[in-house]
């Protein structure tokens, strides 16, 4: 099992990134795809998550919304967030998770416990 994402790096004030988050090993198609993130000195926190693809659904946090779009492309088992308009308080170290989809009824888990499967994390720093 292996989630890599990519795409962080050092931008300015207003800027965009599109983060990838490419999969192997498990049953991508199958599994709700979260982002989280972690900045300096605080706890990881959850930035948003897709459905399946049959559901079209996303859920986004508060802090990104309107500014973070997800997407997901089940054929390359890879996961994307695009940032726009980043702030400085976006700077962190960005995580795809996998959340296995248990029930018809499922949701778009902002609880870390609720995703099995991470990935190593890729920097995001946001200047002014």
């Amino acid at each position: 099992v292996q989630l890599q994402a990519s795409g962080g790096g050092a931008v300015q004030v207003g800027d965009s990134l599109r983060l990838s988050c490419a999969t192997s090993g498990f049953i991508f198609s199958s599994y709700v795809m979260g982002w989280f993130r972690q900045a300096p000195g605080k706890e990881r926190e959850f930035v948003g998550a897709i459905g399946l693809k049959s559901s079209g659904r996303t859920q986004y946090a508060d802090a990104v919304k309107g500014r973070a779009t997800i997407a997901r492309d089940d054929a390359k088992n890879t996961v994307y967030l695009q940032m726009n308009s980043l702030k400085p308080e976006d700077t962190a170290v960005y995580y795809c998770a996998a959340a296995p989809v248990r029930s018809v009824f499922y949701s778009l888990s902002a609880k870390e416990a609720e995703y099995d499967r991470w990935g190593q994390g890729t920097q995001v720093t946001v200047s002014s």
